[in-house]
């Protein structure tokens, strides 16, 4: 599959390997469409989340990146919903082979049903290399350089900036939105971005 067949990879890296899922959805000049109702079969409220999870901004990052990641196979999917607000989006951004900048949004249902059955039948391993994060009472904002692997201790195939949103409820973290771009040789990443701002 080529790089550029999808719009990006990311925590949520595998839209690259969707085909055409996300080829070509221009949404730089429309009105951003109204959030879908929740899908058929999608829970009302997220599933219970492991404490450990969701204790604090490192923990929630870390399980973002755990959750999607392994071999060939199913993933935890109700632990993935437990780590999102009701209503979060997902949104990948990039160029399409056109070279044309565009967007595709995501609910976590949306996520789920097309990133599983890609990850039943392929690899993926994403982690990430370097944290920025700025927090200011229930308020955190990440920018988390990841990469992007079919297997463990391969050359990633792709690397990249997942923004993360999150919310702190007084008892534990939600990740609202993550916001995200695969860098490419005419956009690589700047290197203030490939180390923690700690």
């Amino acid at each position: 599959m080529k790089r550029n067949a999808a719009i990006a990879a990311g925590t949520l890296a595998m839209l690259i390997g969707l085909g055409g899922y996300a080829r070509g959805q221009d949404q730089t000049a429309k009105p951003a469409p109204a959030a879908p109702a929740a899908p058929q079969g999608a829970p009302a409220t997220p599933p219970q989340a492991r404490p450990a999870d969701v204790d604090s901004v490192e923990h929630i990052l870390a399980a973002t990146y755990d959750v999607i990641s392994g071999p060939p196979g199913q993933r935890d999917w109700d632990r993935f919903r437990s780590l999102f607000s009701t209503g979060a989006r997902l949104v990948a951004t990039g160029r399409n082979d056109k070279g044309n900048i565009i967007m595709h949004d995501l609910s976590v249902e949306d996520y789920v049903k097309a990133a599983g059955d890609y990850l039943t039948k392929n690899g993926f391993f994403e982690n990430s290399i370097a944290n920025r994060i700025e927090s200011w009472d229930h308020m955190a904002e990440v920018w988390s350089t990841y990469e992007s692997r079919h297997a463990k201790g391969e050359k990633p195939f792709a690397r990249g900036v997942n923004s993360f949103q999150l919310f702190f409820d007084g008892t534990r973290w939600w990740v609202v939105t993550i916001y995200w771009e695969d860098e490419n040789a005419d956009h690589p990443l700047p290197e203030k971005y490939l180390s923690n701002n700690k």
